[in-house]
């Protein structure tokens, strides 16, 4: 029996994570993710209040986007601050 709402609803994952700097771990559990998910979100997480980090938001998604670059549209790069329920 064939789920008829499934079909017509994409199935969504959000992977919250500083990235900082990203990894081969990372990249992996990103192209895993997609074969099971509908689009996967590498939604970095960053505090505008905070000056630890190794690489800047815009450089870390600009680094993500390159190495995931053959996995779109089904992956994307996303920046936030605050926390990850209130973001999805």
């Amino acid at each position: 029996m064939v789920n008829k709402a499934r079909e017509h609803t994409p199935l969504i994952a959000i992977y919250p994570g500083s990235f900082d700097p990203i990894h081969n771990g990372h990249i992996d559990i990103i192209r895993r993710s997609v074969v099971i998910f509908d689009e996967v979100i590498v939604a970095i997480a960053y505090n505008p209040h905070k000056d630890s980090a190794l690489f800047s938001p815009d450089e870390r998604v600009e680094m993500i986007r390159e190495a995931i670059k053959d996995l779109e549209p089904r992956a994307r790069v996303d920046k936030f601050s605050g926390l990850s329920v209130d973001y999805a």
